[in-house]
This record gives structure tokens, C-alpha cells and sequence, in this order.
């Protein structure tokens, strides 16, 4: 009775981060903000589900339902290791071709895609050695 209110809880805890995921892709205005979005809501909402599925699991207790479980938690430690690699890595090759990061500047609103304020997109900053 308390491990299915748990699973309840892990999985409904997944579902709500993966909305909120998607909603930060959808509303953030930039390329940095929306893949930092995806790859912190990415990471911890698949864990929830993953835990979730690990607690029903485990309700009975077996050798069978231990391998399954010892499986998951290595497909937990894997994403946990992956995920965020991942997301540096995109976030660095973005970096590196100079993908404009949004600005308020003026109080104008200018976003990644509005091409009627495209104008009010700041450059970025970026070090001297990477200006061309």
C-alpha cells in the first residue's frame, strides 16, 4: 500500500517535471536557456520515472525482480552520467559558432526566431580570441 503510493508519487512527480521541460523548450527565448531546460527536466523527470518503476518493481521481492531492478538503477547511473555531458557539449558547439544568447536590451524585445526584432539581438559576448 505505501510502495504504490510512492510509485504514484515518483511517477506523477516524472510526469509534472516533463511538462515543465516542455514548456521551458517552448517559452524560453534562447538556444542556451532551452537546451539548459531539457537538459536538467530531461534528467530528473526519466529518474523519477525510472524510480517509480523500480518501487513497483520491487513490491515483490524476488531474484528476477532484482536483476530488473540492479538494471534500471544502470540505466539511472548511465543518464545521470550522459545527460548533462550531453547537454555541455551542445551548449560548448553552440559557443563555439557563436549562437547569439538572448538580451533585454532598450526594452525591446528582440528572441531567437522573431524576425521582426531580430535587429535588437545582442551579438553575445564572447572573448576576444573567438571574435573573427
Amino acid at each position: 500500500m505505501i510502495t504504490d503510493i510512492l510509485v504514484i508519487i515518483a511517477m506523477l512527480s516524472g510526469l509534472l517535471f516533463f511538462v515543465a521541460t516542455t514548456v521551458g523548450i517552448i517559452r524560453f527565448p534562447d538556444f542556451y536557456s532551452r537546451v539548459h531546460a531539457a537538459g536538467k527536466g530531461d534528467t530528473l523527470s526519466t529518474t523519477l520515472f525510472l524510480g517509480g518503476a523500480i518501487l513497483f518493481i520491487m513490491r515483490d521481492f524476488s531474484g528476477e525482480n532484482l536483476l530488473t531492478a540492479g538494471k534500471l538503477l544502470l540505466i539511472v547511473f548511465y543518464i545521470f552520467i550522459a545527460s548533462p555531458t550531453a547537454t555541455h557539449a551542445i551548449i560548448d558547439a553552440g559557443y563555439e559558432f557563436r549562437v547569439p544568447y538572448w538580451t533585454r536590451s532598450s526594452g525591446k524585445k528582440g528572441t531567437e526566431g522573431d524576425e521582426e526584432n531580430e535587429e535588437n539581438m545582442d551579438d553575445g559576448f564572447y572573448p576576444d580570441d573567438l571574435k573573427g
